[in-house]
């Protein structure tokens, strides 16, 4: 597989939101794991995460969605190159849109790597299209330690560091859900439904 510096779109940007090496191994062992068959992806950015999953698990496919356009575009050309053809689906779409228009679709597991301060509203649409036994995993749900800060929050980051606490506290208190919280790179979630 590619190197992330590799990717069609990487150096064009001055921030790069690509999942950290710990997330990385985590997600890679997750999918080793639970052997997922479709995958929901929300966040492409140029393909890497994707890559990811579809290079560790040779039968699943990916459905990705993706707000801008050329991120899109790069992403599918990425993972074209890679031979994926046939595996993957990139959405050029607003995630919020997506959900609503298919919600009546299972997925086996959900990674969750869009925007931050959305997660919350993603969350009812997330859990009842994942499959039973299937796993949300959401990224950098801690966001720079910031949400499990007792300071005052600056006013920039204060509505999406609340999302995320309602996020977390959603998905910790649901019984539907199992749901264990990481520490580790910017933090991540992993919940389980149980039914």
């Amino acid at each position: 597989m590619k190197s992330k510096e590799e990717f069609k779109g990487f150096s064009e940007h001055d921030y790069r939101p690509i999942l950290r090496d710990k997330s990385i191994e985590f997600l890679e062992e997750l999918i080793k794991t639970y052997k997922p068959k479709r995958i929901l992806e929300i966040g492409t950015f140029i393909g890497y995460s994707a890559s990811v999953m579809l290079n560790t698990d040779k039968e699943c496919f990916v459905c990705t969605v993706e707000k801008d356009e050329k991120n899109a575009k790069d992403a599918i050309k990425n993972l074209n190159e890679q031979g994926f053809a046939g595996r993957f689906e990139v959405v050029h779409a607003d995630a919020m849109d997506f959900l609503v228009a298919h919600q009546d679709e299972k997925f086996d597991f959900v990674f969750l790597d869009g925007p931050k301060g959305q997660y919350i509203r993603y969350l009812p649409f997330l859990k009842k299209m994942l499959s039973k036994g299937g796993v949300l995993l959401a990224d950098d749900i801690l966001f720079y330690g910031l949400v499990r800060s007792e300071e005052k929050i600056e006013h920039k980051h204060r509505a999406l560091v609340n999302n995320l606490r309602k996020f977390i506290e959603a998905i910790e208190n649901d019984s539907q859900l199992d749901t264990t919280i990481y520490d580790f790179a910017n933090g991540m979630s992993k919940s389980i439904k149980k039914d």
